[in-house]
C-alpha cells in the first residue's frame, strides 16, 4: 500500500524547513505560483450592479474587478495609468458613472478606457483605449470570478474542475448569494505552506477537531491530488452525536427543503492548486484561500454562500455549520503556528508522513517538482537559491553542499 500512496519514497519526508523561511524561494513562488495561478476573487453576486466593484490584493499584485454599465464583469489593474495610484482604494464599494483616480483626478468608464485625465490641455491627446487601465485575464466558473496576473500553463477553470462536474451539477453555484459581508481575513503570523500541510490531510481530525469527528465519525476520505485538483469528503455520520452544535445541525440537514435534500449528506472539499479550497455543505457553501503576504506572513481570505431562496431551516443549519467551522479554524490556527515554529527549533530535522497524510506528499511532491531547489536537503547560500533552481535537472544536482533528499 505504502508503494501506491508514495510512490516516490521520498515523499514521506516532506519539503525542507529552509523553504518556509527563505525570501529567495518566496520571490520564485510569488512569480510562478501566484502571478501565473487561477486566483478566485469572488462571486459575481457579491457585484451584482453595474459600477459595483471588489478589489483583490497579491504578491505586489493589485487588481480591481468591476461590473461594467452593459452589465459585463471584467478584471483590471487597479493601477491608475498617470502615477500608478490606486484608481479604487475601498476592498468594495460602487461607482456610479466612473472611477477617479485620489491622486490627481484621471477619470476612467466603467469598461476601463480612459473618460479624461485631468487638466488634459497639459498632456498630449491620449488614446482612451491605450490609456485605459490594463486588463487582467478572467474567468467566470458556475458564478465564481477567478483572475490570472499573469499567463500561465494552467488550463480554463472549466477544464481544471471538470472532474467534479458531477458533483457540481446539481449545486445551483451560479445563484448562490452572499451570507457575509464580503471575505473575511485574518492575518497568521506563518508561511502560507504551513496553513495548506494542515488543510491537506484528515488525518488529524479525530484528535484536533472533536467537533468534526462527531459530524463525521470515521466516514472521512482525502483522494489524490489529480491535475490542479483534489477531494476532501465527510459524510454524515447517522451515530448519535454528543456535542449540541452537532446534533442540531444533522438533525436540521436531515430536515432541509427541495431541491437540498437531494443533495448528497456529505461535505465535499475541493483543493484548487495552490492556495484556495471550496466546500459543499448540504446546506450552503464557503471559500477560503491562502495569501501570501511576507515569508512569515499570510492571509486567509474566507466567505459563506447561501442556496438561493433559501429557508428558515437551511438558514439555521447554514449558522450552526458556520460555528462548527469558526471553532475548527481555531484549532487549526494552534496546529499551524506549533508545526511551523517548530521548523526553527535546532531539534527539527523533518517530517515523517503517515499514508493518511498521502495529500501533503503529494502537494509537495508537486512544488517540489515546480521548484526543483526545494530537493536541496540545505539551505542554499545567499543569492544563489534562483541560480540552483534554474540550473538543476531532474532531482539531481552538482555539488555537495546542497544535498538532495
Amino acid at each position: 500500500m505504502a508503494d501506491d500512496v508514495f510512490p516516490n519514497p521520498e515523499d514521506r519526508f516532506g519539503l525542507p524547513g529552509w523553504t518556509y523561511f527563505n525570501d529567495e524561494l518566496f520571490a520564485l513562488e510569488s512569480e510562478t505560483l501566484f502571478r501565473r495561478h487561477w486566483q478566485m476573487v469572488c462571486h459575481s453576486n457579491d457585484i451584482p450592479e453595474k459600477g459595483q466593484f471588489t478589489t483583490f490584493d497579491l504578491v505586489g499584485e493589485r487588481a480591481l474587478i468591476i461590473r461594467g454599465e452593459d452589465g459585463v464583469i471584467r478584471a483590471f489593474h487597479n493601477l491608475c495609468r498617470h502615477r500608478g495610484s490606486r484608481v479604487v482604494t475601498e476592498e468594495n464599494g460602487i461607482c456610479k458613472n466612473a472611477m477617479v483616480c485620489p491622486f490627481h483626478g484621471w477619470s476612467f468608464n466603467l469598461d476601463g478606457t480612459l473618460r479624461s485625465p485631468a487638466r488634459p490641455r497639459t498632456l498630449p491627446d491620449l488614446d482612451p483605449v491605450e490609456w485605459g487601465l490594463k486588463p487582467i485575464e478572467c474567468e467566470i466558473w458556475q458564478g465564481f470570478i477567478f483572475i490570472r496576473f499573469k499567463p500561465g500553463h494552467q488550463p480554463s477553470v472549466k477544464e481544471i474542475m471538470a472532474p467534479h462536474d458531477a458533483l457540481i451539477q446539481q449545486q445551483q453555484l451560479a445563484d448562490l448569494v452572499p451570507a457575509t459581508a464580503p471575505f473575511s481575513s485574518e492575518i497568521w503570523k506563518v508561511n502560507w505552506k504551513s496553513i495548506r500541510d494542515v488543510d491537506n490531510e484528515g488525518y488529524h481530525v479525530p484528535i484536533a477537531h472533536p467537533g468534526l469527528q462527531d459530524l463525521y465519525g470515521k466516514d472521512y476520505q482525502d483522494y489524490n491530488l489529480t491535475g490542479d485538483t483534489a477531494l476532501s469528503v465527510g459524510n454524515f455520520n447517522p451515530s448519535p452525536s454528543y456535542m449540541w452544535s452537532t446534533r442540531n445541525y444533522r438533525n436540521l440537514v436531515q430536515h432541509l427543503p427541495e431541491p437540498w435534500a437531494s443533495l448528497p449528506k456529505a461535505w465535499h472539499y475541493i483543493l484548487l492548486f495552490p492556495n484556495q479550497v471550496i466546500g459543499l455543505y448540504p446546506d450552503s457553501v464557503i471559500f477560503y484561500q491562502d495569501i501570501p503576504v511576507t515569508t512569515g506572513t499570510s492571509i486567509q481570505r474566507s466567505a459563506s454562500y447561501a442556496r438561493p431562496n433559501e429557508d428558515r431551516v437551511t438558514r439555521a443549519a447554514r449558522h450552526l455549520a458556520a460555528r462548527i467551522d469558526a471553532i475548527t479554524g481555531i484549532e487549526d490556527m494552534h496546529l499551524i503556528e506549533w508545526s511551523y515554529e517548530a521548523m526553527k527549533s535546532s531539534a527539527f530535522d523533518g517530517i515523517m508522513l503517515s499514508e493518511l497524510e498521502s495529500g501533503v506528499g503529494q502537494y509537495h511532491h508537486r512544488l517540489k517538482s515546480m521548484f526543483p531547489v526545494m530537493n536541496c536537503a540545505d539551505e542554499p547560500a545567499p543569492q544563489m537559491v534562483k541560480v540552483i533552481n534554474d540550473n538543476m535537472s531532474g532531482t539531481n544536482i552538482n555539488g555537495a553542499d546542497h544535498p538532495v533528499r
